[in-house]
């Protein structure tokens, strides 16, 4: 078998180019130099929604200096308040702004609840109030909300089997544009004439602000008719009420009120990929970066970095070894087995099946929220002597892809990647480092 050590400084190596993509897009990095300034007048309210909102609230309060005294004693400028909700665990001990936590990836009553107070402070909000809103991927469950006519159930029940069947984030968030009363746009109108300013971390391939936990705060890009074609592509079974809405549901979506708007994109998966390209240039290897905006089912995302690192290998094209190969996006898995296991781990888990005969390959896939799927990993290691340590235990890299089972396989080797939450998310990092 193996030895672990043999392989010491290329795994940790990995690892460090993963935490340095994941520090770049940290709300404690990014947040501050995108923030407005605070105002004199009126109020600032603070609304938000995501994995990384609690910690982007976090961001605004030590920016402010509303972190200690000063968030007890007037100093002023306009009083800030507000609330946030995010997965649960992914807290952040704040002082002013409201931290909820809620269900992710499906919502549950405390979304609903969340929801609800967010959008009652929202329709507080007046002309010379700032409205700040603080958005990040898995906002879309976050806040949740139904439209009128259809339960939380049946919306809930819609989007579990989307999530099921591999279907894109963009085909998903369309979906929940139509069968919410607070997304595409609906929270900003909440807002009326206040001047509001949305700063958002994108988890979604091509960094569209309004495909970001549905863009609570843009103008919906989607239609009922375009929700309904969707979810007849992937053969979701609808409730009759859900097919009622889509079918019936005529009238144009209202405009966005006429309040001063401003989006800015602060944080995205180049952001990070940049970061880890800086570090492996300090180490001596080349970077090759394949973008950010990856989709696919993740077999298949990984057959083709087999295929790049085989060329690289056989023929030093596009470059020569020592060099690392990065990329970030969103694959999905079409579950078919019962099985444990994250996009990231069954992509690595792939990569290790289609790249078995590429000497010298190093690997890493993790999510940068720090949670891969509905696992507590972030993703998992790979190593030249992953397969070999496997079939030492009698583990079948083949057999456990076909039950969608890459969380067994790679806890059974001791190579998953466990970080807790990051509180960011920039959606997933891959690094294959070929030596």
């Amino acid at each position: 078998m193996t030895d672990l050590n043999t392989h010491s400084a290329e795994r940790q190596l990995l690892r460090q180019l993963f935490d340095a993509a994941v520090h770049a897009v940290d709300p404690l990095v990014c947040v501050p130099p995108a923030l407005p300034e605070r105002p004199r007048q009126g109020r600032v309210i603070v609304l938000g929604a995501g994995k990384a909102a609690a910690r982007m609230a976090l961001a605004v309060e030590r920016a402010w200096g509303l972190d200690g005294e000063s968030a007890r004693a007037g100093d002023g400028l306009a009083p800030v308040q507000g609330l946030v909700v995010t997965r649960y665990g992914h807290g952040e001990p704040t002082q002013c702004i409201k931290v909820l936590e809620a269900g992710h990836p499906l919502s549950d009553a405390a979304s609903a609840d969340a929801t609800l107070q967010m959008v009652a402070l929202a329709q507080s909000a007046r002309p010379q109030d700032l409205v700040l809103c603080l958005i990040s991927g898995g906002g879309s469950a976050l806040m949740s909300l139904p439209a009128e006519g259809i339960s939380a159930v049946d919306k809930r029940r819609v989007i579990a089997q989307l999530l099921q069947c591999g279907a894109p984030i963009a085909d998903i968030n369309h979906v929940r544009c139509q069968l919410s009363a607070v997304k595409g746009g609906k929270l900003a109108q909440a807002c009326r004439d206040a001047k509001l300013v949305t700063l958002v971390i994108s988890d979604v391939p091509g960094d569209d602000p309004a495909i970001v936990a549905s863009g609570p705060t843009l103008p919906d890009t989607s239609t009922p008719a375009m929700a309904l074609e969707i979810l007849q592509r992937y053969r979701v079974a609808l409730p009759e009420s859900v097919r009622y809405l889509l079918e019936h549901q005529c009238v144009p979506a209202e405009p966005l009120a006429q309040g001063p708007r401003k989006v800015v994109v602060i944080a995205t998966a180049q952001h990070s990929m940049e970061a880890a390209a800086q570090l492996a240039r300090q180490h001596g290897l080349q970077p090759l970066v394949l973008g950010g905006s990856l989709e696919g089912e993740s077999r298949d995302v990984a057959a083709v970095h087999a295929g790049i690192a085989r060329q690289i290998r056989a023929f030093g094209q596009p470059l020569v070894a020592p060099c690392v190969i990065l990329s970030g996006g969103e694959t999905t898995v079409t579950v078919r087995g019962t099985g444990r296991g994250g996009r990231n781990a069954e992509f690595l888990l792939a990569l290790a099946h289609a790249a078995a005969d590429v000497p010298r390959l190093y690997a890493l896939a993790c999510d940068t929220d720090g949670i891969d799927g509905m696992e507590d990993n972030a993703g998992a290691l790979l190593d030249p002597g992953s397969l070999a340590r496997a079939k030492a235990l009698g583990l079948s890299a083949r057999d456990f892809l076909d039950r969608n089972d890459a969380y067994s396989y790679f806890s059974a080797l001791g190579d998953l990647v466990v970080t807790g939450p990051t509180r960011t998310n920039v959606n997933d990092f891959r690094a294959i480092l070929l030596r």
